[in-house]
Parts: structure tokens; sequence; C-alpha cells
């Protein structure tokens, strides 16, 4: 019988939280909690269809929850008003509309024009990190090309990046709300709010001098009569340069873990570079960037059986259901040749990932010019995750060429 607590939330599960995820599957696949008025959805099947019903809102103003009046969380103000405007939380027609403008920077063919220059930037960072010998894959590496192309795509000037990073890391981290102290919240407010004061003088510079990036595009549409309101266009601007970068940074830094742990696989990856692309989708599965997303339910529907009322939330565990075995047979096996991998990292329905392509295209980079550069790669010291917990990644990985 295990002592840890019974929670998949609690710390003690953050570095494998998965005994508890298969526990909860197979006891109570969807399981209610009174106290947060929420669902818990284990199963491929339960959190594909929920994702992919549009009666399931994202915007947490649909939620019945009383919200604390004290409570300072990301998802708790938000659910107190009616001014939402970051893709990440809106509903059509509004997030149809603002998506639209975005799209066309991250569609495959517009990505896959930027592999060329994201390799040059990979072999640039591998030249200075492999002559030193020993560095960390999650902040040398890892994070350098994901903020590099994002900043480049949006705008950010190169002196700028690393005074951002810090920033993005800490904001990011109000989307754990409940699960964080009323320090650790003020950390994520004051974080957020030295990002928008960066992002409002950014907006004004491109106001007045235009550039080819992003932000001088979507300024321009404006004045041609794409309807995006001010704070829509800062929101949407911020949750792209801090998602461009976070979640990718995880995968990166979870891919080489997740490999170098099973030495077979990286061997397998060394020997063969074409399976960067599946092992990929493999580290997208078996340790993914985003392990939750949720859902509000608008109209009395049905998760497995269960009655969910207008107002209940139901959260979607993508990390258990990736490990389903009814969908990902042996699910614990990591194994970069795996076919007919349909996991749910990227989400499903209107708000599958909008930088899914560049995501991908950018681990695929990563795992091939480091596999291809330094096969003989060596943990120097055991990593662990971060606090976060929405967003999972590693702290640091320090690996010796």
């Amino acid at each position: 019988m295990s002592d840890l607590p019974d929670d998949p939330f609690a710390p003690e599960h953050r570095a494998d939280p998965h005994p508890i995820y298969h526990r909860f599957r197979a006891e109570d696949p969807v399981r209610f909690s009174e106290d947060t008025d929420t669902f818990l959805c284990t199963r491929w099947e339960d959190c594909n269809a929920v994702l992919g019903d549009a009666t399931f809102s994202a915007n947490p103003a649909n939620a019945r929850r009383v919200v604390p009046e004290d409570s300072t969380s990301l998802r708790d103000q938000l659910a107190d008003t009616d001014d939402v405007n970051t893709l990440l939380f809106l509903d059509p027609p509004d997030h149809t509309r603002i998506r639209r403008v975005f799209h066309r920077l991250f569609t495959p063919r517009a990505v896959e024009r930027l592999r060329h220059h994201a390799e040059s930037i990979v072999d640039r960072r591998l030249d200075e990190l492999l002559e030193a010998g020993t560095f960390d894959v999650v902040h040398d590496f890892g994070f350098h090309l994901p903020v590099t192309i994002i900043s480049e795509l949006v705008g950010v000037p190169e002196a700028d990046r690393e005074m951002l990073g810090p920033w993005s890391a800490e904001a990011s981290r109000s989307l754990d709300g409940d699960l964080l102290t009323p320090e650790e919240l003020d950390n994520c407010m004051m974080a957020f709010m030295q990002l928008l004061n960066y992002f409002n003088g950014l907006i004004e510079e491109r106001s007045a001098h235009r550039g080819d990036d992003l932000l001088s595009h979507l300024l321009t549409l404006r004045e041609e009569g794409e309807v995006l309101s001010d704070e829509e266009l800062r929101a949407n601007i911020i949750l792209l340069f801090v998602a461009g970068h976070e979640t990718t940074t995880n995968l990166i830094g979870n891919g080489v873990w997740a490999l170098l742990k099973h030495r077979e696989q990286w061997d397998r990856l060394v020997a063969d570079l074409a399976l960067a692309p599946s092992a990929v989708e493999e580290i997208l599965r078996f340790d993914g960037p985003v392990h939750l997303t949720g859902r509000i339910a608008t109209v009395d529907s049905e998760v497995g059986g269960n009655h969910v009322e207008p107002g209940q939330s139901v959260i979607t565990l993508l990390a258990a259901a990736n490990r389903d075995p009814a969908v990902f047979p042996d699910p614990d096996r990591f194994d970069i040749g795996r076919t007919e991998n349909h996991h749910l990292t990227f989400s499903h329905g209107a708000h599958y990932c909008l930088g899914a392509s560049l995501a991908r295209l950018e681990g695929q980079v990563a795992l091939e010019a480091l596999a291809g550069r330094a096969p003989d790669l060596q943990v120097v010291t055991e990593p662990r995750y971060r606090e976060h917990f929405i967003l999972r990644g590693l702290e640091e990985l320090r690996v010796q060429a």
C-alpha cells in the first residue's frame, strides 16, 4: 500500500504521477470532487470527447463555483469577469476570430520554411556548448532555440530575450492557480505585470516604427480593418511569446532526459536520425510539456457515464490519457518508433495547439542535432522537475558531451 497522498496534484507525485493516474483510471476514471465541483478524467476516450465537444467552454467565467474574494489566481480572476481576451480561455466566435488572425503564421507550410534557419541556430549553439563539454540541456540548449524563433517572429529584440525568460517562467506558473501559495501567486502576478509593461512598450514602438515581424503585421492588419482590440492584441502577443518557448523548452528537456534514461532509445536515434519525428511524438506522449487542461459544461452533459451539470468543471488529464492502455499498447514503455501515436498533448478540437507544427519542428531539429553531434552524451546529475504542475518540465538537466 502506497504511503503517497491520494491527491494527484500533490508535490510528492511530481517525479512520477503515472502510478496514481493508472489507479484512478482503473478505480474511478471520471473522479468527482465536491470541494471543487470538478470531474477529473483519466481515460483517453473521455478526455478526447470533452475536448472535441463545443458545448464545453474554455472560459472560466462559465464556472458556477464561488470564487474566493481574496483569490489572486489567474483562473479565479477570469472566472469573476466577462473581460477575457486570451485565446486560451476564449470560446467561439471570439476565439475563432482571433485565432484566424494568428493562424496563418503557424500553418505546416509556413513553419517548414523555418527549418533551415532553426538548424543554423542549433548548430551555432552547439558549437559553443560542445566546446565547453558540460552544459544544461534545459537552459543552455532547450531554451535557446524556441526563444530565438518566437522572438524573431514576434519582434522581440535579441538583447531583451534573456531578461524576458524568467518573467515568462514565473508568469506561466499562474496557470497552477489553487496549487500555489499566496506568495507564489504574488510572484506570478508581478512577473505578468513586468511582461505587460514590456509588451506595452514594444507595441508603442512598433506602432511608430514598423518592422518585419508579427506584431508589426498585426498592427497593419488592424489599420486595414481586421477587428482586434488593444486588449486582445496585447494579451495574445504575450500568450504567443510565453507559450512559444516555455512549452518547447520543456519538450526538449523532457525528451533528452527520457532518451538518456532509456539509453537503448538514445542509441537507436543516434543510429537513425530519421527517427526524430516519431521520437518527438513519443516524447509528447510519454512526458509531454502540458499536463492537463480544463473545460466547463454549458449544458447538461454526460462524461464517461457521469451526469455533468452546466457550470461544473471537467479536468482532462492529458498526461493520464496519453498512458491509457486502451489506446496505447504497453503505455509505460518509451518507444521512439511507436506508430499510431494519437496523443492529446496538443489538445483536440477548437483549442488544438496553434503552435503544434512549430513545436514539432523545433523538437525534431534539436534532437537531430544533439544526437548527431553528441552521440556519447551522458547525464551528469540526476534531474528534478520544476514546481510547475500544468506546464511540466525539468529544472535542470546537466550533461557531459
